[in-house]
């Protein structure tokens, strides 16, 4: 299961999505997200799935990817889609049951938003390092320095938050085996005994995720590092016309969404 989780994975490739400017694509995920919670009726989630699964197809990346990244979320949708079957009133499907049309209905939407929503921030981490992504999001709130607000260290620690997750992921499935053949058990009994038998792992995971971040501030105090005063970037962002065409699209997208929430579609 640790195996497939994919949150902060950069896929390198040469694709259209891939070479867009990352503030073109972080508004253009904002822009997403807005429109994805304003759909309302099913010609609205068709529509916000029908691109999901274009720019899929435009990033080249797969629904296996995809899918190993929702995997460990399947709990949260399946749990979500059972609360809004079962206590949602309306008409019910066979008479005497608690279930109901309008329970499905709003189930089926919410399992789509959820599983389109991950989608959408998870195109945005496959087809941007998180070097460039930093270097994006800092530009972005730039206006904010006027107001003292300290955004190169809030993006620097965003930065190496994604940077570590896969490397932690990787640390807790090597403490999980080495457990395994001393004897521990972890895919057995109750659900509080399994909790119960992962306690073991916190301590020596706590200890290599201190252990990493020791040496990593070692490392940026040994290369001069003090904050972004003054600091130059290798690669200078710069918007081509690809961007900009990227960011009419959206808008557009987003205003076809409000329109049709507006007709109940």
């Amino acid at each position: 299961m640790l195996k497939d989780i994919t949150l902060g994975q950069y896929f390198p490739g040469d694709s259209l999505i891939h070479k867009l400017d990352p503030r073109t694509k972080l508004i253009a995920v904002v822009l997403y997200i807005v429109a994805l919670f304003q759909a309302k009726g099913w010609i609205g989630y068709g529509a916000v799935t029908l691109a999901t699964l274009i720019l899929m197809a435009i990033s080249h990346i797969s629904f296996g990817n995809i899918f190993k990244g929702l995997k460990p979320m399947l709990f949260i949708i399946v749990l979500t889609a059972l609360l809004n079957i079962f206590y949602t009133t309306g008409t019910p499907v066979v008479e005497g049951w608690i279930i109901t049309w309008e329970g499905i209905d709003r189930a089926v939407k919410m399992i789509l938003r959820i599983v389109l929503l991950i989608t959408g921030t998870f195109l945005l981490t496959y087809t941007t390092s998180p070097m460039a992504l930093t270097d994006g999001l800092e530009l972005l709130l730039n206006p904010l320095k006027k107001l003292h607000v300290p955004v190169h260290e809030m993006t620097i620690m965003m930065s190496m938050a994604l940077r570590f997750i896969p490397t932690l992921i990787e640390e807790t499935d090597k403490i999980m085996s080495a457990q395994k053949a001393r004897g521990a058990d972890f895919e057995t009994g109750s659900l509080i005994q399994r909790a119960k038998a992962l306690l073991p792992i916190l301590v020596p995971l706590f200890v290599s995720a201190f252990r990493r971040a020791d040496e990593l501030a070692v490392a940026m105090e040994s290369r001069c590092y003090h904050g972004g005063e003054g600091r130059t970037r290798m690669k200078q962002l710069h918007l081509a016309g690809r961007d900009y065409a990227a960011l009419v699209v959206s808008a557009l997208f987003l205003a076809g969404i409000i329109v049709l929430r507006h007709f109940g579609l």
